[in-house]
């Protein structure tokens, strides 16, 4: 456990879990009134080996129960109806009545559209529960255009917003760096605003991921824009009593490390983020954090 007292008079206790391995863990998302998390790791064989597709690892989600220590417990695979073709999932988020499951994944040749795009670009589909199959009958959201990538949903507090990064290109919406935030007003009958660029508070000219919003109306993101301690940052920005976004602050150490730190989720003073930090278990680890 690292104990720092940052210049901005904060202190944090963190500590690394031990769900951790040498295979990365991230992607993190709270489920279940917060009693449970989502996170992204590869698909293991019952021997512990990853297995593949095309050659490829395969990424896919967990599920765990939070315990009172704040380790990650009770781990198991969150199973995906296997006639849905889904090679890879790097983020996901599920809606509080449990019946949609928002998922990053990308294309494959049973969904791949029409006209020029790019096959390693990301899309984001949601699917529903079935009783004795999983998350099945997943579709790309409308707003995805196949010539841009759209990854890590997020939901706003009220579930009424999504929130997601993008590499939109062209038109008033664009993104200004390799990617931004957006955001999109879920209608009904499955239909969606245009996507929404957060704005030059929270996005910048470099990346911007994994966007979070906390109980108490703050953006948590991770950014590898300059005069950062190192790799990817978490920033945040509070959104004020009109809907508006503060500008974005980093947060201090020891939540930031000179690695790439991201993927934060918070309740209260605790929460959890994935970092890429030395003395680490391998490759990108979950860390629990407090706030003293």
């Amino acid at each position: 456990m690292v104990l720092f007292v940052s210049a901005q008079k904060e202190s944090y206790s963190i500590s690394n879990l031990k769900i951790n391995t040498e295979y990365p863990h991230f992607g993190l998302m709270f489920i279940e009134n917060d009693t449970k998390v989502l996170f992204t790791s590869y698909l293991l064989d019952k021997k512990g080996r990853f297995k593949r597709s095309l050659g490829n690892p395969i990424l896919t989600i967990y599920e765990g129960s939070l315990s009172n220590t704040g380790q990650i417990e009770n781990v198991k695979h969150v199973v995906i109806d296997s006639k849905q073709n889904i090679p890879q999932i790097t983020s996901a988020v599920k809606s509080s009545d449990g019946k949609q499951l928002y998922i990053t994944t990308t294309y494959t040749y049973k969904n791949k559209p029409e006209g020029i795009f790019k096959e390693t670009n990301f899309h984001i589909s949601v699917g529903e529960y079935m009783k004795g199959v999983g998350w099945t009958n997943f579709e790309v959201l409308p707003f995805c255009n196949p010539k841009f990538s759209y990854a890590h949903p997020a939901f706003s507090k009220d579930e009424k917003t999504l929130y997601f990064t993008a590499n939109i290109r062209g038109g008033k919406e664009t993104t200004k760096g390799g990617s931004d935030i957006f955001s999109v007003t879920i209608l009904e009958n499955g239909k969606f605003s245009k996507p929404k660029n957060l704005g030059s508070r929270v996005n910048s000219y470099g990346r911007e991921m994994f966007p979070f919003i906390s109980e108490d109306n703050v953006l948590y993101f991770a950014s590898n824009r300059p005069n950062g301690f190192g790799g990817f940052d978490i920033y945040k920005s509070i959104i004020n009593e009109n809907g508006d976004f503060e500008k974005a602050v980093k947060m201090p150490k020891p939540i930031n490390s000179n690695k790439d730190d991201f993927s934060l989720i918070i309740k209260s003073n605790s929460g959890y983020l994935s970092s890429k930090r030395d003395k680490g278990k391998g490759d990108d680890d979950i860390y629990y954090f407090k706030k003293n």
